[in-house]
């Protein structure tokens, strides 16, 4: 019998796939678990219908990504931070701080945890960072650092 996987079977097929397995396996397991439909003509259809909207909505997601991207390549966050001799800051700047100060400067909202901070900044001056905005788009934001009076 020809099945439509829902999802993914551990060494009988991915999601998605059409594969055929026992009509017993079929009827009793895949079918009562949700895990499988029959592969009929209008299944496979819909099945084709549903992928195709997935890709639009991957390619609307990527858009958005590349437009965001232009924004904060041309965007500079300004911080201050109590700083010592030589440029050295009281403390440091985290990516928790960078994304506040988006929010509240720019109305950008997004994850600190987006933001590719390997270490916190612990000194005056610029420093770019990269943002994942998404799986193939990075983004470069300027963080200014300026001492506080």
């Amino acid at each position: 019998m020809k099945v439509i996987f829902l999802k993914d079977v551990k060494g009988k097929g991915k999601k998605g796939e059409i594969k055929n397995v026992a009509d017993g396996y079929a009827q009793n397991y895949l079918f009562k678990n949700h895990l499988a439909i029959e592969a009929t003509p209008a299944n496979i259809k819909s099945m084709e219908a549903k992928k195709r909207r997935e890709m639009k909505q991957k390619e609307q997601e990527i858009e958005e990504a590349k437009k965001l991207k232009e924004k904060l390549d041309q965007l500079t966050v300004e911080l201050t931070a109590k700083a010592g001799e030589g440029g050295r800051l009281f403390g440091s700047i985290t990516s928790k701080q960078i994304a506040e100060k988006l929010q509240k400067d720019h109305q950008i909202i997004i994850d600190k945890r987006k933001i590719d901070l390997p270490d916190a900044i612990r000194s005056l001056g610029f420093t770019k960072i990269p943002v994942k905005l998404h799986s193939e788009v990075t983004a470069t934001l300027t963080v200014h650092v300026k001492e506080q009076k």
